[in-house]
């Protein structure tokens, strides 16, 4: 020991630096609810990954699995992840939220960011994207677009945030064409892509001659593409291969801010159990390109309402609205609290679907 000290008193004495301690480069792991290659939700998570570790280069290391199931699989996937030295691990479906709490307990020296999702702990928080945003400027083309006043909408699960964008685009067509209708089916799928071509074919048999998606894949295009004389919007990705027709815009989703930002955090010691829900004016939503299949004077009111949506100017849930069954719900100028938004259950007076149990 007195050896030890008389060396680094004489590397001291000699202005000689004390070795530098390489870091251990921080591991992020994402649990992923489709394939990367699903052009829609997955893919732009995966292309945000990517962006992690272009943006860190040796200083993280990011693993992934793909396609993991709902329910015990993703358990046993986060699971596995975690005993494998992931330090933040991101589950990016809402179907995730109990298998990532119940991981979060075993491992609480592990950080969980879970999308879409309303429960936290210490170690766990939360993000999720207002969509709702987009959907409303979705809806403001759908309803100005349609000739046949139907709009056909490929839904997923009846969870709020699926709920919140039926009634955002619902509303916002209504706004610009009294007579249009929304027909409705749901899929109960993320990513299946011989469902959604199913889905889209039996809306376009029922006139629609519009259709928006809240599922994953490309298939819905495809159809529309086919049929001729349908339109159609990117979900979760810009899917710009159909673009300038059938696909007119898109919502894109820009994850790779706020996954730098965590991973960041993680680094430098300073992560806290957070919730974010984040828009069109920060950023993780974008809108994609308006293409010239949409008339001029449509994509500048389109243009007008996302910039007003941006800058906090309008509200996509300004009464007065009331709920389907007629009662009140928003009077006129009032605006939806995050609350009742987070938790939406119902939709509003004029969509004639049924809502599933």
């Amino acid at each position: 020991m007195k050896l030890m000290n008389l060396m680094a008193g004489a590397a001291m004495a000699l202005g000689l630096a004390a070795p530098a301690v390489a870091q251990e480069p921080v591991k992020a792991g994402f649990i992923y609810v489709g394939p990367i290659g699903d052009g829609g939700w997955t893919y732009e998570h995966n292309q945000s990954r990517l962006a992690v570790e272009e943006h860190f280069g040796d200083k993280v290391e990011t693993v992934y699995q793909e396609s993991v199931p709902e329910g015990a699989d993703a358990e046993r996937a986060i699971t596995q992840m975690a005993l494998n030295g992931a330090d933040i691990i991101f589950t990016t479906s809402f179907g995730y939220m109990d298998a990532t709490m119940n991981v979060a307990k075993k491992f609480p020296n592990v950080k969980f960011e879970h999308a879409t999702g309303y429960k936290r702990a210490e170690n766990v928080g939360t993000y999720s994207a207002r969509f709702y945003e987009g959907r409303a400027v979705q809806g403001l083309i759908a309803g100005r677009m349609t000739k046949s006043n139907i709009v056909g909408y490929i839904a997923s699960f009846p969870i709020p945030e699926v709920i919140r964008g039926i009634n955002s685009a619902y509303i916002h067509a209504k706004k610009e064409n009294p007579d249009v209708q929304f027909k409705i089916i749901w899929a109960y799928t993320w990513f299946d892509p011989a469902k959604e071509a199913d889905a889209a074919t039996a809306l376009i048999e029922q006139g629609a001659d519009v259709i928006l998606q809240h599922t994953d894949s490309t298939a819905p295009h495809a159809v529309a593409e086919k049929a001729g004389g349908v339109i159609t919007f990117g979900q979760a990705s810009d899917m710009a291969e159909y673009k300038p027709m059938p696909r007119v815009s898109s919502i894109i989703d820009n994850w790779a801010p706020y996954y730098i930002e965590r991973i960041q955090a993680v680094m430098d010691g300073t992560w806290k159990s957070d919730d974010t829900w984040d828009g069109i004016g920060e950023g993780m939503v974008k809108i994609g390109e308006i293409t010239d299949a949409v008339p001029a004077d449509v994509k500048a009111d389109a243009l007008a309402l996302k910039e007003a949506i941006a800058s906090g100017e309008y509200h996509p849930f300004t009464g007065p609205l009331n709920r389907q069954d007629g009662s009140a719900w928003l009077a006129e100028g009032e605006t939806a609290e995050d609350e009742t938004l987070l938790g939406m259950n119902f939709f509003v007076e004029g969509i004639e679907a049924e809502m599933p149990q």
